[in-house]
């Protein structure tokens, strides 16, 4: 044998006109199995209890092999950290936009809201399309843990509460009533706080504020709960007047369309009387000769 390859040991046993040879390497124990003629064949041991093994051994060695891959190449995921230190983005506190709901189906909005607060909620339908045009809408409130807190079913409406718990409220509109038309739904909602919050001030302050300065403070507060509600009604009175331009639009096109198809009508029935007299006035010449 060459000196780069390792020893084998060869054994051999003389039983029963049979020679068994059993060699043993790197690769584990072999044997091989020839008559005493010389006629034979040389292959892998036919023994069920090493194929098993070299089977539970390469399942083994496989396992072992996806599991250092999945750990090395597929990111962990972690849940988000609730510390008092990490902000949540809770948005603005008010907002006002127009949204289509699909036909048969039904959009939610979440809206943060602390304790003591005053939450308003205000829709308007302002287009609708379908067959029956139903301008009707259900509008359903509910506090974070899920209760309702309020419902309204209405071309217009509004819901107005008081936020006892801290969290996201939902605010849902269900158009399932109408299936074959949408809506545009204008949307004004927030909260809005009347009292001011201690906690936000500092003790140093507190104790430094004269008499003055917070009548100052309690009329500027007052004077920005005005403007706040003058806000409101502007935003009642912008949706008052694109409901009434939507509607006014869908009035003209009515009006335009239902002239032309009467013009069209009176116009086809004057042709037909036309046509109907001509023919009660038209006489056929007879073949017959006059004497």
């Amino acid at each position: 044998m060459d000196s780069g390859r390792e020893r084998v040991d060869q054994t051999r046993t003389q039983t029963g006109g049979a020679v068994v040879s059993e060699e043993q390497g790197w690769l584990g124990t072999v044997s091989l199995f020839s008559t005493a003629s010389g006629e034979g064949s040389a292959g892998p041991c036919s023994c069920p209890g090493w194929r098993e093994r070299g089977r539970l051994g390469s399942r083994m060695l496989l396992l072992v092999f996806l599991a250092l891959l999945g750990s090395a190449g597929c990111p962990t995921t972690e849940p988000l950290s609730r510390s008092s230190q990490d902000p949540v983005f809770h948005g603005a506190d008010r907002y006002d936009f127009a949204i289509i709901i699909a036909a048969g189906t039904m959009e939610c909005f979440w809206q943060f809201a602390d304790q003591n607060g005053n939450f308003f909620f205000n829709y308007e339908v302002q287009r609708t399309t379908g067959i029956g045009n139903d301008r009707n809408i259900l509008v359903t409130a509910s506090d974070p843990s899920g209760f309702q807190l309020g419902t309204s079913q209405d071309v217009r409406g509004q819901i107005n509460f008081l936020t006892k718990e801290k969290g996201f409220y939902q605010l849902c509109l269900n158009n399932q009533q109408n299936q074959f038309g949408f809506m545009q739904v204008y949307l004004n909602f927030g909260v809005y706080y009347e009292a001011f919050d201690p906690d936000n001030k500092q003790p140093e302050e507190r104790k430094e504020m004269n008499d003055t300065l917070e009548a100052i403070e309690v009329s500027t507060h007052k004077l920005q709960l005005h403007i706040f509600h003058m806000w409101r009604f502007y935003n009642f009175a912008r949706m008052r007047k694109t409901s009434d331009s939507f509607l006014l639009e869908s009035n003209y096109s009515y009006v335009n369309w239902w002239s032309m198809a009467q013009s069209c009508t009176i116009v086809l029935s004057g042709v037909l009387q036309l046509y109907f007299l001509k023919r009660l006035f038209n006489v056929q010449a007879s073949s017959r000769q006059k004497c």
